[in-house]
């Protein structure tokens, strides 16, 4: 497919670009933010191509499960407080590299102004993985 060809997510993942890699199993891969919002900034990624949040399909819960699994072993793995972390999705059209990737951000209290509204919980751009996980439960009706 063109779209994961050109993917730079996908060329991360095929070692075809740089990219600091903090964890990989056979599913999922964590590099670090190359434009970090705070001290500790990552991305979990599934290494199936997934458009976007919005594209998920029941058929994803599994991979869906296991990327927010991630989260508390990055967590684990570098000391995050989980009370100053946030994670989240841009929701589509406000992502700008179109392969689902969660971020993980670390303190919330290190953000600038303009990168907390940018991550911004539960806005109309960003969401949480509790409204993801609504979403492909609410997909099944």
């Amino acid at each position: 497919m063109a779209e994961e060809a050109n993917c730079i997510f996908c060329k991360i993942i095929r070692n075809e670009e740089p990219g600091e890699k903090i964890y990989e199993d056979d599913d999922v891969i964590c590099i670090k933010d190359i434009n970090p919002a705070s001290t500790h900034h990552y991305l979990i990624l599934p290494k199936k191509h997934i458009r976007s949040a919005k594209t998920l399909t029941p058929e994803d819960s599994e991979i869906f499960d296991k990327i927010v699994a991630t989260v508390d072993i990055i967590s684990e793995k570098l000391d995050l407080n989980p009370a100053s972390t946030r994670t989240g999705f841009h929701w589509p059209p406000f992502n700008t590299v179109h392969h689902l990737h969660l971020h993980v951000i670390s303190p919330i209290e290190k953000m600038h102004f303009m990168r907390k509204m940018m991550f911004k919980p539960n806005s109309y751009w960003f969401v949480s993985t509790d409204y993801i996980k609504s979403y492909l439960e609410n997909c099944k009706l």
